[in-house]
């Protein structure tokens, strides 16, 4: 009697065995479609996204992102900067290290920070040379700007703000047009016109967030549009917690 019970046993696993075969093979054709699905959707959210930007209202996202920029005076040196945090105690504000370098070195952590028609009194609180980074603190409270949480990618479209040759809130377009690496740092090199003075001064996305911080640029005979920026990330890595 038990050679019928084995046997009905067996079969009951082989078909058991089949059953689940074909509910595995199923299940991985449907991932497999289900992925292929969010894959095709998430190229066609980035062609939106990047349609979106080309398009995007530049002068609302200005507006919006004026308020939290700043002229940075530091003794004869002049720069800009922006909000990178904000609170009841006061504001964090982040420029390039060689805004502020002469003052530094000297001993003096006071600045002069002007929005608008007020001069509000900054102290320099860290540094970071390698880098060319800097964060100077203010007692008021100013509105912060959201930070991009990835790298943008070619051909974005991006703003510099800031004050050239100290001219307060001006504003230039262009792209980003590729990413360096010079003398052991990495820059986000994009091609809205930057003079001295814009040092410091946020490079914006679309949405109003900080991709990279304005820094150089290379010069020459027939060279033309190549600004270089600090990658955002390099900031909210080393110097301050960001909001993204």
């Amino acid at each position: 009697m038990r050679i019928p019970l084995i046997a009905a046993a067996v079969l009951v696993t082989v078909a058991a065995a089949i059953f689940l075969w074909q509910v595995n093979t199923s299940l991985r054709s449907e991932v497999a479609s289900e992925g292929r699905t969010i894959t095709q959707l998430q190229g066609r959210v980035s062609v939106l996204e990047s349609r979106s930007s080309s398009q995007a209202d530049w002068s609302s996202v200005a507006a919006r992102v004026e308020p939290s920029v700043v002229k940075i005076e530091a003794g004869d040196a002049t720069g800009s900067g922006w909000v990178v945090r904000s609170g009841a105690s006061g504001s964090e504000l982040v420029t390039n290290y060689h805004v502020i370098a002469e003052s530094w070195s000297a001993g003096n952590s006071k600045v002069d920070v002007r929005q608008e028609d007020r001069t509000l009194k900054g102290t320099i609180v860290r540094v970071d040379s390698n880098d060319d980074l800097a964060v100077i603190r203010v007692s008021e409270r100013l509105p912060a700007l959201m930070t991009a949480s990835v790298r943008p990618m070619l051909g974005t479209p991006v703003m510099a703000i800031g004050s050239p040759l100290g001219l307060d809130g001006t504003v230039t377009l262009g792209v980003v047009s590729g990413f360096r690496s010079l003398d052991g740092s990495d820059y986000v090199q994009f091609s809205a016109p930057i003079s001295p003075g814009n040092s410091g001064g946020p490079v914006i996305d679309s949405r109003g967030h900080v991709v990279a911080v304005a820094s150089a640029k290379l010069i020459g005979t027939g060279v033309e549009a190549l600004s270089l920026a600090i990658p955002v990330q390099v900031v909210c890595l080393s110097l301050v917690s960001c909001s993204s």
